[in-house]
């Protein structure tokens, strides 16, 4: 059983920047794909990106291209956030995801969830 945990979260001002970090643990030598899913309040949970287990290929949702880095250390089992030219849209509770597949994308039923990291945006 993999266990993700984030950090990283917290208050920032609209046009700043934040990263979130994700570790895992207990992945016992499977290969992994990590991704980024969040939930605004009132709405459903939605993808935001995802990196391959290689790290060679990397997927984004049109609102974070451009604006969202993905990347991941295999050494230390981490994946992190790069976010940056933040609106007070992109408030919501952000979530570390992996998965036993190659890839993590909008359509993935993720195997394994982090608690979540609240990121708010002000105006």
């Amino acid at each position: 059983q993999v266990q993700l945990t984030e950090s990283g979260g917290g208050l920032v001002q609209a046009g700043g920047s934040l990263s979130l970090s994700c570790a895992a643990s207990g992945r016992a030598g499977i290969n992994i794909a990590f991704g980024w899913f969040r939930r605004a309040p009132g709405k459903e949970r939605e993808f935001v990106a995802g990196i391959s287990w290689t790290s060679t290929r990397t997927w984004y949702a049109d609102f974070a291209k451009g604006r969202f880095t993905i990347s991941r250390n295999n050494a230390r089992d981490t994946s992190t956030l790069q976010m940056s030219g933040l609106t007070p849209e992109d408030t919501a509770v952000y979530y570390c995801a992996a998965d036993r597949d190659y890839g993590i994308g909008p359509s993935t039923e993720v195997d394994f969830w982090g608690q979540g990291t609240q990121v708010t945006v002000s105006s």
